[in-house]
């Protein structure tokens, strides 16, 4: 797993970081208004032989990987540059896979510094105007008929209406001037569709420098900015559409990579990633700017500030191919009709989101297990609540010792590395067995492990290895929601013992467990973050109350009492008035996205089987756009769920900051099972209404299963929260 950026690309990002911020500022975007070319930017760009980077060593250019173009690209987009960089790498590009004398002879000219050469994104036919990004200062025109490849000169400079935003757009109709065939053969439609892949992706690139610098901006002026007393970034009502933002924009550029590693490889769903990427980046970067523009206030609106100048771009830029939305229908077709398109050479990608191989060395062990226990008339698989929980096959488990193989041999596990523990729990999710239980407890017994007392690890920890104990968490009361650190349950010193009276609500899994790590305050006198204490309250003691509470989703919950529970000291984990420090750390266990793309996965193969065999106005679902559309949207943003959540591990791997990975990699993928369950469930309707644990069956039981997902495990608006300080470093929001 390597999610960092390369070696080799760090010195190709920091030069062009370097050369934007100093050749494209604000004051030279605005000179170059309002047709958007900076005739002095595009001969540094010459210089420095940016627009042949993507040209083969053969044909002349610098070979660059599409990775490092997107880098550069990206940093044009931070700056806005008033230049067809974007095009003229494509074009380029284009005509060097082409060859011929024509095609030799435009590249010189280009590089001469003689001529700006541009492309049609769109085939052309005559009679058929459009307009071309860069038309309005090009002397040449790449185009396609669908038949032949050629360069069409202008007769005269092309007419350039005032638009949206300065992207040198020029009126071109196709005829009107000198046409030079520079390609007829059979790799004529080939290497022009991969062009325009490519510059889909090029152009993603500069909407996701764009986004992330807006909202950089944003950041900044909300820190600084005082209202009512405060800077208004402590304000929700500001700090989370821009948390909202980032995690977007982030999760564009994690795709980016996504795809890239993609066409690497030759993956099938390869060529609908770069169109569901297109749409995902354009529209990020327009809400982005929208959301920075607020932040603002009336003075976004005003043109001394430069933020008008990238709502406008990041608003105009992707719309020079047409509506972004086409983008998923066109993924649709690709991901579920077998369309065929041809891609880009993207070059050396070093970015690997697969974990190293699995050790195999506990498979067969951990499936035979399985096998002698699991019995499917018999136990709930594939269901991801503590329903699932069953106790023969978890005590199974721990006999073997494969509860826990990571845990050291002397608290019942196997002194396990990684790699033998992936390749393990990896049967368990094919197999189906993947109660919560059993992590939350992993994650209780970590704390001990971490915090606890000797004596407390020598009575829970080999219980909890074998399979015979489990835990369940004790946070959350009814007055207090997702605020645990303002628990009013109260643990009270009384020698060597505790006294704990009060109330914890969606105590799941009580019903079954043996203990529960329970927050309580262990001083009223100080503030609410410094006055908590963690314990592990065994539940068979007198005074504890197990009261179930049913869900419209299928599960128990409980809510439980504490009246004068008495225990001793040795079942406190961490120090006194530490609950912070130790509950923080079980905390960013939970936090890393879960395996949510695999639900929304299941409910699109599902609806996508129904789509395929159920007709509707003479003809199957499936061909209807609109179907493509939804369903390519949710295979977007599983893709985008699965890069965030790698990313969270491979910061770890990494030993990387922690940038609140884990919490916005939840709150993506929560947000988008809510919605994607909720409009597959509209897609399919009304069949889709039939309870079942199997094809649409699936899609119902998403529906309900994911409204609760925002909320344990830290609800949406306190991760939110934690990205506006931890990514955009933004003032405290919760306060």
């Amino acid at each position: 797993m390597q999610l960092g950026l390369p070696d080799d690309s760090v010195p190709v990002k920091e030069m062009f970081e370097r050369f934007f911020a100093t050749e494209s500022t604000s004051a030279r975007v605005r000179a170059a208004e309002p047709v958007g070319f900076d005739p002095e930017l595009w001969r540094e760009l010459l210089a420095l032989e940016a627009p042949f980077m993507r040209l083969s060593a053969d044909a002349g250019g610098g070979g660059m990987s599409l990775f490092d173009a997107c880098l550069m690209m990206e940093q044009a987009g931070r700056r806005t540059a008033s230049a067809p960089l974007a095009e003229s790498l494509v074009a380029l590009r284009a005509l060097g896979e082409l060859g011929g004398e024509t095609a030799r002879e435009w590249i010189e000219k280009v590089r001469s510094g003689e001529t700006v050469l541009t492309l049609a994104l769109n085939e052309t036919h005559p009679g058929e105007v459009q307009l071309v990004p860069g038309g309005a200062v090009a002397h040449g025109i790449l185009t396609f008929d669908g038949n032949e490849v050629a360069i069409e000169v202008p007769a005269a400079p092309l007419d350039a209406p005032a638009t949206l935003a300065g992207a040198a757009m020029g009126v071109f109709e196709p005829g009107k001037g000198e046409r030079q065939v520079i390609s007829s053969n059979a790799d004529a439609g080939r290497i022009w569709s991969a062009a325009i892949e490519e510059w889909k992706l090029l152009t993603s690139a500069a909407l996701i420098g764009i986004s992330q610098e807006v909202l950089s901006m944003a950041a900044a002026y909300a820190t600084d900015r005082i209202a009512f007393g405060q800077p208004i970034g402590t304000y929700q009502g500001i700090a989370h559409p821009l948390a909202n933002d980032v995690i977007d924009a982030d999760a564009a550029g994690m795709f980016l990579w996504w795809t890239l590693r993609g066409i690497a490889d030759n993956t099938p769903e390869a060529g609908a990633n770069v169109s569901m990427l297109f749409w995902w980046a354009a529209q990020t970067a327009t809400a982005s700017v929208a959301h920075a523009l607020h932040t603002y206030g009336g003075y976004g609106l005003t043109n001394e500030y430069d933020l008008q100048l990238y709502h406008r771009r990041a608003k105009a830029w992707p719309l020079a191919l047409g509506d972004p939305e086409n983008e998923l229908v066109r993924a649709g077709r690709r991901l579920l009709m077998g369309e065929e398109t041809a891609l880009p050479d993207p070059g050396p990608v070093e970015i690997d989101f697969e974990r190293p191989e699995a050790n195999q060395a506990l498979v067969p062990e951990t499936r035979a297990v399985f096998d002698s226990v699991v019995d499917p008339k018999k136990h709930l698989l594939h269901d991801h609540s503590f329903e699932g929980h069953a106790w023969d096959i978890h005590k199974a488990l721990g006999a073997a010792r494969l509860l826990y193989p990571e845990w050291p041999e002397k608290w019942g596990g196997r002194g396990a590395d990684a790699d033998s523990v992936r390749g393990a729990r990896a049967v368990w999710y094919e197999v189906g067995y993947t109660t919560p239980s059993t992590g939350v407890t992993g994650m209780v017994a970590d704390a001990v492990m971490k915090f606890g007392s000797p004596e407390l690890q020598e009575e829970v920890l080999r219980r909890f290895a074998a399979g015979e104990a489990t835990a369940a968490l004790g946070y959350t009361e009814p007055s207090g929601g997702s605020d645990v650190f303002g628990a009013k349950t109260r643990a009270v010193r009384d020698g060597d013992d505790w006294v704990i009276n009060g109330q914890k609500m969606f105590t799941s899994g009580a019903n079954f467990a043996s203990y529960v790590f329970l927050i309580a305050r262990t001083d009223p006198d100080l503030p609410k973050h410094k006055g908590v204490t963690m314990f592990l309250v065994p539940l068979d003691l007198p005074g504890v109350e197990i009261h179930p509470v049913f869900t419209f989703m299928d599960e128990r919950t409980n809510a439980t009492f504490y009246s004068d529970v008495r225990i001793p000291d040795r079942y406190r984990i961490g120090e006194v008035n530490g609950g912070v420090k130790v509950l923080s750390a079980a905390l960013t266990q939970e936090q890393g996205g879960g395996g949510y793309h695999r639900n929304v996965r299941e409910m699109c193969d599902a609806v996508t089987e129904w789509a395929r065999r159920t007709e509707r106005g003479g003809r199957p679902v499936i061909e209807d756009p609109r179907t493509l559309a939804r369903l390519a949207k949710a295979h977007a943003h599983a893709s985008i769920g699965e890069a965030l959540s790698a990313r969270v591990m491979g910061a770890r791997l990494a030993g990387q900051p922690d940038l609140a990975y884990g919490p916005a990699s939840k709150v993506f993928s929560t947000e988008t099972f809510i919605a994607d369950s909720a409009d597959l469930l509209d897609l399919a309707a009304p069949q889709s209404l039939v309870r079942g644990r199997e094809g649409l069956g699936l899609v119902e039981m998403g529906y309900r299963h994911s409204t609760a997902t925002t909320v344990y495990g830290g609800t949406s608006e306190v991760l939110r929260s934690m990205v506006a300080e931890r990514r955009l470093g933004m003032p405290r929001s919760r306060a």
